[in-house]
């Protein structure tokens, strides 16, 4: 099984073009098509989770705390917390990266921010 991310309603969405634009395989629904607009962190975390998806978002703020919430009740699939002052490039990388070298499993229960 691959790893499939989903893209938080606040991460820029060039990152996803140009995620699947480097590697058409990778799975990586926008947050426009999971109707994330507007929805609570905790109900984002239990879609991504539902779907098997790691969490891509920018939000440093809630989210880490939404995380610790949601991991007390339920089984994440990981959120990779990505800074908005990272190289469009780097971010591009490290995902890749990610999506190649690890399995699903080695992300559950984990938040991580990039740059590894």
């Amino acid at each position: 099984m691959n790893i499939c991310y989903q893209a938080d309603a606040d991460l820029d969405q060039k990152i996803v073009k140009a995620v699947v634009r480097r590697e058409p395989q990778i799975d990586f629904q926008t947050a426009f098509d999971a109707g994330l607009e507007g929805m609570k962190d905790l109900d984002v975390l239990a879609l991504a989770a539902r779907q098997y998806r790691i969490l891509v978002s920018h939000d440093r703020k809630t989210m880490p705390d939404a995380f610790a919430q949601f991991i007390t009740t339920n089984r994440s699939t990981g959120v990779l917390i990505v800074s908005r002052n990272l190289p469009l490039g780097t971010i591009i990388e490290e995902l890749i990266l990610i999506w190649s070298a690890s399995s699903p499993s080695e992300w559950f229960d984990r938040i991580v921010q990039l740059p590894l």
